[in-house]
């Protein structure tokens, strides 16, 4: 019952940050709030017993891809200098088609079987994942790195291009 509402309340923070992120006009704000969606998607990981998935959330999306934004909201110059019209004269076709998506979600829902197990998940599962990256997966795990590693590097070379 607990777990129920538990997961109630972050689905609830999902939607609301979610629905926030969108309407928000300070590109800031939204960043902020997709801080908070992500870091409760991650609770809901926890709550599904896949702490590795939890973890791997916070990691890569709130700690890199959330915070790199951040950086690169407070480091544009084209931001901080000009006031930017932040706004959408799309407003009804955006509307509309949310509304068609929305729609298509609910009668997918409605027509699909969820089959629920009574299997308990492996206790030991983000071990089994460590070995197997280390182990099975070593050489995609590294061509990850290396590519990432490139990314950044990239990012790094066009923000000093960009400042001069």
């Amino acid at each position: 019952m607990i777990e129920q509402i538990v997961f109630y309340l972050f689905a609830f923070v999902i939607v609301a940050s979610a629905l926030a992120v969108v309407t928000m006009r300070n590109i800031f704000h939204c960043a902020l709030f997709l801080i908070l969606c992500l870091f409760t998607v991650a609770g809901i990981y926890v709550l599904l017993s896949a702490e590795f998935l939890a973890v791997v959330q916070v990691l890569l999306y709130v700690g890199a891809v959330a915070i790199l934004m951040i950086f690169a909201i407070m480091l544009t110059s084209k931001l901080a200098g000009r006031e930017i019209q932040m706004s959408n004269e799309q407003t009804f076709i955006g509307t509309f088609l949310s509304l068609i998506m929305v729609f298509g979600l609910v009668v997918s829902f409605s027509r699909t079987i969820f089959r629920l197990s009574d299997e308990v998940p492996p206790s030991e599962s983000t071990l089994a994942i460590g070995r197997l990256l280390m182990t099975d997966y070593v050489l995609p795990f590294e061509m990850i790195s290396v590519l990432l590693l490139a990314a950044l590097i990239g990012a790094i070379v066009l923000a000093r291009r960009e400042g001069n």
